[in-house]
């Protein structure tokens, strides 16, 4: 088990829609640069999103302009709406947009009503829209939403996210993310879906974006890892969830943390291309932009191969 596995880090948007309170510019910086140095090469940095729906995200061009280039490192925004794509196409024109950005869908029609307020076809009908808009500009990333399970519909037929993949690929999209939204997914599902993305899609890379709103979060990555994926969200600290102003789904509705995928990967001996020591550090800034203790296991416990070598040289 050592084929490499690619992490994209979600904290700073992901994480940052579902907080109450504005986490000043400044600090965003510093938690995406200590993201930066600890390796992570696919960054979510902001969205696009309306400021009033969702205002975490209020800076999103002057955070954009502000941050430091490394060569090798993406940034990444979402883009709800065709607004959004023109924000992000003017910014990229002033020479300080993102490398990628996100076009978002649902595999239910009543998520999609209540995240994006238009149906699946009306969506979707957006989204193609958007892809003509964005063409040439970035690295088109697709989103299925809720593709393991609706709070509002119940199960989701795996057909569904597979045509929807399709569609995504149709439209130029580099990566296709398939989102356990409000953690609904089990290790079974995971492997299963994933099992049959990956050789379906050789062109595409099928990313992984798991929530631990039930505990699975870590079991899921693993699941999904045994059924081929090799390309993974995760948010440090566990942090994240639906937008502040939007409520759907119950529980803690983190993502699934980087850290504790981290530590999956690298006692397996899988390389994720990120520094462990650095990754430490990157937790511990993030508790401190956000004032409290965070939901990773591994940022109080260790790397458990840390621990071990510990013991072994004792």
């Amino acid at each position: 088990m050592n084929d490499r596995v690619s992490i994209n880090e979600c904290f700073a948007r992901d994480g940052l829609q579902h907080e109450s309170a504005f986490v000043p510019t400044s600090q965003k910086l510093v938690v995406l640069k200590s993201f930066t140095a600890a390796g992570f090469r696919r960054i979510e940095a902001t969205s696009y999103s309306h400021p009033k729906q969702v205002p975490a995200f209020t800076d999103a061009s002057d955070l954009l302009k502000a941050l430091p280039r490394s060569k090798g490192v993406a940034f990444k925004a979402t883009c709800p709406n065709q607004k959004a794509v023109q924000r992000a196409v003017a910014d990229a024109a002033s020479g300080y947009g993102a490398e990628e950005i996100s076009l978002l869908t649902s595999a239910s029609d009543s998520h999609s009503q209540v995240n994006l307020r238009a149906t699946r076809a009306e969506q979707w009908q957006k989204v193609e829209q958007m892809a003509e808009l964005a063409a040439g500009s970035f690295t088109l990333v697709g989103v299925v939403s809720v593709a393991f399970g609706c709070p509002f519909e119940g199960t989701v037929d795996p057909q569904r996210v597979i045509d929807d993949v399709a569609r995504f690929r149709d439209l130029g999209a580099a990566y296709v993310t398939i989102g356990d939204t409000t953690g609904l997914a089990d290790p079974a599902g995971a492997k299963s879906l994933f099992a049959e993305l990956v050789p379906a899609f050789p062109e595409l890379t099928v990313v992984a974006h798991f929530h631990d709103t039930r505990g699975l979060g870590i079991a899921n990555v693993m699941a999904a890892y045994e059924g081929g994926c090799r390309s993974f969200d995760s948010a440090m600290g566990g942090v994240g969830g639906h937008p502040n102003k939007i409520n759907y789904g119950s529980g803690s509705t983190g993502n699934v943390a980087t850290e504790d995928t981290v530590n999956l990967f690298d006692s397996l001996g899988v390389d994720t291309g990120v520094d462990l020591d650095a990754l430490m550090e990157a937790s511990a800034e993030c508790e401190r932009v956000l004032g409290r203790t965070l939901l990773s296991k591994t940022s109080k416990a260790g790397l458990s191969n840390s621990i071990l070598r510990k013991a072994d040289a004792v």
